[in-house]
């Protein structure tokens, strides 16, 4: 049985294109035994009309606050009050906007103001608005004010461009919803320890060693552990991504050594500790405490390195019965030989609980994606392979194999 039996939805929909979609998601959500309430913006009825919103939801749509032909007044606080969670999809870059500043000129964005219930909302727009720095703020408040943003999918756009802004479909916003509502609080009262993003190693004050790592992936499950109702910290490295939920802890560091501090710190206190950072293997020898001219005698061409300490390796040995502590393994080699082979060497050296490997060989995994592609590796040798999808739903894949596999 579907997570959404029972559940009171507000589907809300903007004036895009890809309301077209919204009566499949409609659809979808009273398959699943939602009961749904359709809020529509004016923009919106130019696309789908409330005729077939109303025969599929079995509910009148609710577009503006007050019926014309009656008077009644529709209660955006009522409907706000009944809801269990909220979907605005498509969410255009207009109405992000005034969700994000509080423009109450309708009834969709007066209903998320007066919403007391999650809310999820699916970006769709062409790839230039998506892009644009005010949207991507837009955004990054939403998320920072516990919105639940369901990343906008890449590929062919209403303009005929090609790139970032296609509201995901149907059956993956259905899947998050279902995900939220199956999971939402199984991991209450845990506390999570994960490490995110690189480590700079520097050479003096104006260079360093590092990696591209942006910390997408361990901010991804940070949001998704918090969200089903763990104590979430995590140790960023320099330049990482923040959390979209308020209630993570974030612990900044720079270098390896740095990180590892933080990580003896809390572990011993932790329930479940993931290791999603990109941690350099090396770092220079010796610090230079000034910039090191290239046109100098003793300019940088040659730099002896030290290998940086294993973090997971560290709290592998200091593990207690209990504790699970889950690896990462990014790989050059494909997912399925010898990738698969060096992660599972991981698991045994550094005695790990499990171990995520993703490979570079995958399109659409690795550093600075909005999306990877896992295989999720136990210690008892089990191999757990996914599709290409979302960050946000790798992390709750993730998530869902530690609960099961553990508690």
């Amino acid at each position: 049985m579907s997570a959404l039996q029972g559940k009171n939805i507000i589907l809300g929909i903007t004036g895009g294109i890809a309301a077209y979609k919204s009566v499949y998601l409609l659809r979808a959500l009273v398959k699943a035994g939602a009961q749904v309430q359709v809020v529509i913006t004016p923009n919106g009825r130019q696309f789908i009309t409330p005729v077939t919103l109303s025969a599929l939801s079995g509910r009148p749509v609710v577009s503006e606050f007050f019926s014309a032909n009656t008077g009644e007044w529709h209660s955006h606080v009522d409907l706000g009050l009944w809801a269990d969670a909220m979907v605005i999809a498509p969410a255009t870059a207009s109405t992000l906007a005034k969700m994000a500043t509080g423009v109450a000129d309708n009834m969709l964005v007066t209903t998320y103001l007066s919403a007391k219930c999650p809310v999820f909302a699916a970006p769709a727009m062409d790839l230039d608005m998506m892009a644009h720095p005010s949207t991507q703020r837009n955004l990054r408040t939403l998320a920072a004010d516990g919105v639940h943003i369901i990343e906008a999918a890449a590929g062919e756009l209403a303009s005929h461009l090609t790139g970032k802004g296609r509201m995901q479909e149907p059956d993956e916003i259905v899947r998050v919803l279902d995900d939220f509502f199956s999971t939402a609080a199984d991991m209450a009262g845990r506390r999570v320890l994960i490490t995110a993003g690189p480590t700079h190693e520097p050479i003096d004050p104006v260079r360093y060693i590092g990696n591209s790592s942006t910390g997408k992936m361990g901010m991804a499950i940070a949001d998704a552990a918090a969200a089903r109702g763990a104590q979430v910290t995590v140790i960023a490295g320099p330049g990482c991504v923040r959390p979209s939920n308020p209630q993570v802890q974030v612990i900044d560091v720079v270098t390896a050594r740095q990180m590892l501090e933080q990580a003896q710190r809390i572990f011993a206190d932790t329930d479940i500790a993931v290791m999603a950072a990109a941690v350099a293997d090396y770092a220079p020898a010796e610090y230079i405490d000034h910039k090191v001219k290239r046109e100098s005698a003793d300019g940088l061409t040659e730099l002896k390195l030290v290998k940086n300490p294993d973090i997971a390796a560290t709290l592998g040995a200091a593990k207690r019965p209990g504790q699970t502590l889950v690896g990462f393994a990014l790989e050059t080699a494909p997912a399925d030989g010898a990738g698969l082979a060096n992660a599972v060497d991981k698991i045994r050296r550094k005695n790990l609980d499990m171990i995520v490997l993703n490979s570079l060989a995958d399109k659409g995994a690795g550093f600075g994606t909005d999306t990877n592609k896992v295989t999720v590796i136990t210690a008892d040798g089990t191999a757990t392979p996914f599709d290409l999808k979302p960050k946000s739903a790798v992390a709750t894949d993730i998530l869902n194999l530690i609960v099961s596999y553990k508690f």
